[in-house]
């Protein structure tokens, strides 16, 4: 069964930055479609990047020129790199992934099989 370990979250002042990974187990992460998903207290779960099995990325209007997401298939790991961090960037931050597809931005979470725990995302003004 695929298993997704996220990691990376903490706490930045605004203009700040922050790494998250997601470690992929029991599956070859080159095989699947993945994406970073975040909640905010309130608020509904929104995709923020995805890649697809082509290793195509696309990324939310929100996130776009400050988040970067990549994959290293030799460390089975998915990562984002979020840089220029702002306060509505606070969330929870999801992992997700779903078998092989051409999509890179499958919004629905409906659409992915597997999801990590969460790592919380803070970022001060």
């Amino acid at each position: 069964e695929v298993q997704l370990l996220e990691s990376g979250g903490g706490s930045v002042q605004a203009g700040g930055s922050l790494r998250l990974s997601c470690a992929v187990s029991g599956a070859t992460s080159n095989r699947y479609c993945m994406a970073w998903f975040r909640q905010a207290p309130g608020k509904e779960r929104e995709r923020v990047a995805g890649i697809n099995t082509l290793g195509v990325a696309g990324h939310a209007d929100s996130v776009r020129g400050r988040f970067t997401l990549s994959k290293d298939n030799a460390k089975n790991t998915l990562y984002l790199q979020m840089n220029s961090l702002k306060p509505e960037d606070t969330a929870m931050y999801y992992c997700a992934a779903r078998p092989p597809c051409y999509a890179y931005d499958l919004e629905d979470t409906s659409d992915y099989n597997y999801w990590g725990q969460g790592t919380q995302v803070t970022v001060s003004s």
